[in-house]
């Protein structure tokens, strides 16, 4: 039976065996079957649902306020047949039913995604009293009475391999392991070797082995094996022509299988022996594949949890590496589309913010080491915030600098805007700082802060476990000579990013000398003049 319970517009899907459902809304005292929790106009006991005779009914409990059948109330009515297609209501829930006739209920059935099984009963009504129960963990093998022949010995070994699986974390004993259970078993196998197949290479790798005098291996017959995908049993005298590694170390008899993993060949397992005597029989080639199925598993099994785990260092390094240069919001961004964030440039306007503490070598110099990198820390954390939170990334940290970017790695409309007024509110964060480490007789520092808005390069740069956002091109040394040219607690915009925001910016010219490029036009920042509208939009943004 199969039910479409439809809630204030969620729908949920439920599927059981039985062919009685009651329904209503669970307590300790009224357990039904089927929980319609939390519509408040359903009843404790408010109705149920079954087949009998080869037909289906329904029918109310007499419920607080009644259960409706395509619309027409049934309560009192006793019992109604139910039709395909049928609607109940019960409270503001909708039920939907399909029955299975018994021969599609025998099937082996797809439950679709959100489909959710009902018990068949609850234990205090089906009256399940547990006879023995076993510890799932015990890896103890089965005991057996008396003396154990082969068979019995190794059907054991099939029963314990999956538990085998469980107790060994690591390929290498879980690997090593099936070998020392193929020699207790197979005695006559004086040399057993493992190997896997390394796919950058095609390299066969020894990966466990067991042998009396000498190992004893083949690549030609281990290759063979898993080009083949097929196990066999090589008896010398079967051969017409003896040559290399089986000739040299005389050989009499080999047994090889293949390791299979969804059509490709993982690696192979062989066991050889000296003895013209000894003859691998149907039985012990069986169970050899049987192991190798179980080795190839486990193989496909490590090798997926290895993926796993280098994917997820991998994403620990990325995330890293993008809260260093992000925001918190940004990084969370593109660490959800990955699919998108790659080695690779692209170009467009950015506005470049540079920045750095004027007279920081001389002031350094007298300075322990420790007591540098605390000052630079605590200016650092509270002037990246202020970045962050203006939407900027931070591109690198040059010693005392800081280089910004605004408009990227997504575009920004408001970059100009955004800059600036990072520049002004970094500036207000430095005198914070300052007036409290001058309370506690601490170095101060007065930054400069340059801006210049222009077309970069701008992209992830490394590798694609390491990587790093950074911008290339003209504006960025642009920004460099505005920011050299500024004074402590002073703010030079270009004319390019004074055009963007001389609406709400108080600002007045100024020009700045370079070594190679003659003078350029600057404006020195005075104050932010924001009218209603323009902190309406900040705060739309």
């Amino acid at each position: 039976m199969r039910i479409t319970c439809s809630y204030l517009g969620k729908d949920k899907v439920w599927e059981t065996p039985e062919s009685e459902v009651v329904f209503g809304r669970t307590e300790d005292r009224w357990p039904v079957i089927l929980d319609l929790s939390p519509d408040q106009k359903v009843s404790r006991i408010h109705g149920r649902i079954w087949e009998e005779d080869g037909s289906c009914w329904v029918e109310d409990l007499n419920s607080s306020f009644g259960t409706q059948l395509n619309g027409k109330e049934i309560k009192g009515r006793g019992k109604q047949p139910l039709e395909v297609g049928d609607s109940i209501l019960a409270g503001r829930t909708t039920l939907l039913i399909a029955f299975d006739n018994v021969a599609q209920s025998r099937e082996t059935k797809y439950l679709e995604e959100g489909t959710i099984l009902l018990p068949e009963k609850r234990h205090c009504e089906a009256g399940v009293a547990i006879a023995k129960d076993v510890d799932a963990t015990d890896t103890t093998p089965i005991s057996s009475e008396g003396s154990e022949n082969a068979t019995a010995k190794r059907l054991r070994m099939v029963y314990e391999l999956p538990f085998q699986f469980a107790i060994h974390t690591t390929l290498k004993s879980l690997l090593s392991a099936i070998v020392e259970k193929l020699v207790e078993l197979i005695p006559m196998g004086e040399s057993w070797a493992l190997v896997l197949r390394e796919r950058e290479t095609d390299a066969l790798l020894l990966k466990a082995y067991h042998y009396i005098e000498r190992p004893y291996i083949s690549e030609t017959l281990l290759r063979r094996a898993m080009t083949d995908r097929k196990a066999f049993v090589w008896r010398k005298n079967e051969q017409v022509e003896i040559s290399g590694s089986v000739a040299r170390i005389g050989i009499e008899s080999g047994m090889y299988a293949p390791f299979l993993w969804q059509g490709e060949s993982l690696g192979a397992i062989c066991a050889g022996t000296r003895r013209s005597d000894a003859v691998f029989s149907d039985d012990d080639l069986k169970l050899l594949v049987l192991v190798s199925q179980y080795a190839a598993m486990a193989v496909a099994t490590h090798r997926a949890q290895q993926k796993t785990q280098e994917k997820a260092r991998s994403e620990s390094v990325i995330k890293a590496n993008l809260l260093r240069q992000f925001s918190p919001k940004v990084a969370h961004q593109l660490l959800s589309h990955q699919g998108h964030l790659q080695l690779g440039g692209k170009r467009s306007l950015v506005t470049i913010l540079n920045s750095d503490i004027r007279g920081f070598s001389q002031l350094a110099k007298d300075m322990d080491p420790d007591e540098i990198v605390e000052m630079l820390n605590e200016y650092l954390g509270v002037l990246v915030p202020v970045i962050f939170a203006q939407k900027g990334t931070i591109d690198k940290f040059m010693g005392d600098a800081i280089l910004a970017v605004f408009g990227s790695p997504g575009p920004d409309p408001r970059q100009h805007e955004n800059a600036v007024r990072a520049a002004v509110e970094m500036q207000t964060a430095v005198t914070r700082v300052n007036q409290l480490r001058q309370s506690r007789g601490a170095p101060c520092c007065d930054f400069g802060i340059g801006i210049h808005s222009g077309e970069v390069v701008h992209g992830f740069v490394g590798t694609t476990d390491l990587m790093e956002f950074t911008v290339i091109g003209d504006a960025v040394n642009r920004a460099q000579r505005y920011c050299a040219a500024a004074a402590g607690r002073e703010v030079l915009i270009s004319p390019e990013v004074y055009e963007q925001v001389r609406s709400f910016v108080e600002a007045e010219v100024t020009s700045i000398r370079t070594k190679h490029e003659g003078d350029f036009v600057a404006h020195r920042v005075l104050s932010l003049q924001e009218s209603d509208e323009t902190i309406a939009k900040r705060i739309a943004d």
